[in-house]
């Protein structure tokens, strides 16, 4: 963690955030089967139609009037989620990149740093909402990891990408981590036990938007997986 950043370190700019929205929409969509298939057994299946429609439409949105700033591409991504994606999915993953963005606030550049405290407090505003924490096999169990491995990538000294790359490690391994769990929140909850033994879809999705985080970094450095 402690390797310099590369002069081809990524810029959090507005077109960072364009290719961190077109990755997630690929993502998403290629996932939605999968997505659905995992919301099944333990919520309304439809998880992965919800996300699908929700980011085709955001991306169709920021394409016909782009925003100019990092932090408005986010909160206009989150108000078309909210508006278009159903169930509980629209007002929490909206919550998370509205409140991502406004961090952000109107510049046109963020820090790493400051793109790392930006997500803690989308994260934050998704567990108030839900009133959710790590452990209740919701989509904080691959965000939160998520953004506490990127804090401590780049207070390591790792360069956005690393850090992101990261970031994208420990959201796989948190939505992996879900299988086990008992949900205390959500659909899945009124499964009671029935509800363990299955891969929580929102900490899955919510892996996918993390991934696209690294990928949208590691694209600016020639490393775009």
């Amino acid at each position: 963690m402690n390797t310099p950043a590369s002069t081809t370190e990524p810029v959090v700019d507005t077109e960072f955030a364009r290719r961190w929205l077109e990755t997630a929409t690929a993502a998403v969509t290629r996932e939605a089967d999968r997505l659905t298939e995992l919301d099944s057994p333990i919520g309304d299946a439809d998880h992965g139609a919800n996300m699908r429609r929700g980011f085709t439409a955001a991306r169709d949105a920021v394409a016909k009037e782009p925003p100019d700033t990092p932090g408005r591409l986010l909160v206009r991504v989150g108000r078309e989620l909210i508006s278009t994606v159903g169930g509980a999915s629209g007002p929490l993953y909206g919550t998370l990149l509205r409140r991502t963005g406004k961090a952000l606030g109107e510049a046109a550049t963020a820090t790493p740093e400051q793109l790392g405290d930006a997500l803690r407090a989308g994260v934050d505003a998704v567990a108030q909402l839900g009133g959710a924490a790590p452990g209740d096999k919701t989509m904080l169990d691959a965000l939160v990891p998520a953004t506490e491995a990127l804090a401590f990538a780049l207070d390591a000294g790792a360069g956005l990408a690393e850090a992101l790359a990261a970031a994208r490690s420990a959201a796989d391994e948190g939505a992996a981590a879900t299988v086990p769990m008992l949900a205390r929140k959500g659909r899945a909850s009124y499964l009671g036990e029935r509800s363990v033994g299955h891969q929580d879809p929102g900490a899955t999705s919510a892996a996918l938007l993390v991934a696209a985080l690294a990928s949208a970094a590691g694209a600016a450095t020639g490393d775009a997986r």
